[in-house]
């Protein structure tokens, strides 16, 4: 063997001992991180600052339940959930936010922040896409007013259905929580659609969570409840409330109360998107119209809530009757689409293209 053939041998076991070591070290990386990532998913509210067991059972009573909620919240809101000090609230906040690394982001971490949004199909190809082509979007609200007839809930029942789906056929595998203002739920109608669609009706009720709202209190009540629900492991990946402002519009009457209604709409429609946010929910709420009598010309019909409700929805759409038994869908506002509209059919089988 030459001294060159030897000097090669060196190279080339000298370069696998490069490479095994590159490997090892990208290995202790990835497990660093595995082990990082998992102490954070695994951090209490007990793991914080002056928060104890005691402290922690009275933030959860108050449906604080994680750091996410805590880390969101005023030293005020704690202070008095949990009877500390402001002082103490603000170093758990403050610890809150600095574990979940909630400062700014650019542009990119951003975007990969947002690979997780899932969506949710409609049914019908159409009213895919005009939200965007894939349907309704995780932490978002999607709006939908209309007369009486006009499809509303009609749209939620198919949605409570998909989300069960998997994946490939337009679903998440999750399940839906219905919040009834109206008592329109019928299992039924749910059954009927998961029939046509050949899925098992009884399954299907079993991972739809119903509650009934009596009043605006109960309603928001229930928000708390879902995020207890979701803490306890329940895969919940769909919220409908149809609808969200009937209970707000009978118990605040008259322009006296205007203010009180707008108000409390406001912190509702704020907490909504929060639960939205924090645990990767689609979010499908149905609106009441008035017809404003001092319109002349085209269509009187506009949504209850005012600006409140049109600022909070992420995707607005005005629904209607349309020719020949259709439907028509009009996206009124969005942070990335155009103005369009889709027609629709509301069948056995629920939202679909065509009869």
């Amino acid at each position: 063997m030459t001294k060159k053939d030897e000097e090669k041998i060196k190279e080339a076991v000298s370069g696998e001992e490069e490479e095994e070591e590159k490997k090892i070290k990208s290995k202790a990386k990835e497990d660093s991180k595995k082990i990082e990532s998992k102490e954070k998913k695994e951090m209490e509210l007990t793991d914080l600052p002056g928060i104890g067991p005691a402290v922690a059972a009275k933030l959860e009573n108050a449906g604080i339940l994680d750091l996410m909620s805590l880390a969101v919240s005023s030293p005020a809101t704690i202070a008095d959930s949990a009877g500390v000090s402001p002082a103490v609230a603000r170093k758990a906040i403050q610890a809150a936010r600095t574990m979940l690394d909630l400062g700014f982001q650019d542009g990119m971490q951003y975007a990969k922040k947002r690979e997780d949004v899932s969506y949710i199909t409609t049914g019908s190809v159409n009213l895919n896409n005009l939200l965007g082509g894939k349907g309704v979007e995780s932490k978002s609200i999607t709006e939908a007013f209309g007369a009486y007839g006009s499809g509303k809930t009609q749209l939620g029942s198919t949605l409570a259905v998909n989300v069960q789906l998997p994946s490939e056929k337009g679903g998440v595998n999750g399940k839906c929580a219905f919040i009834d203002t109206e008592g329109t739920f019928r299992p039924q109608r749910i059954k009927q659609i998961a029939e046509a669609m050949q899925i098992n009706p009884e399954k299907v009720l079993k991972n739809i969570f119903v509650a009934r709202a009596f009043n605006s209190d109960h309603q928001i009540l229930l928000l708390e409840k879902i995020s207890e629900m979701i803490k306890a492991g329940e895969p919940i990946k769909l919220l409908i409330i149809d609808s969200l402002t009937a209970h707000f519009r009978a118990e605040f009457a008259g322009r006296g109360q205007l203010a009180d209604r707008q108000q409390k709409l406001n912190r509702y429609m704020h907490d909504l998107m929060k639960l939205a946010e924090t645990h990767n929910l689609a979010v499908y709420v149905t609106n009441q119209v008035m017809a404003n009598p001092a319109q002349m010309f085209g269509d009187p019909t506009s949504p209850i809530g005012g600006h409140i409700v049109g600022h909070a929805s992420t995707y607005r759409m005005y629904l209607r009757r349309g020719k020949q038994g259709s439907r028509v869908a009009k996206l009124i506002d969005s942070p990335n689409l155009p103005d369009n509209e889709a027609i629709y059919y509301v069948t056995d089988a629920g939202v679909v293209d065509e009869i």
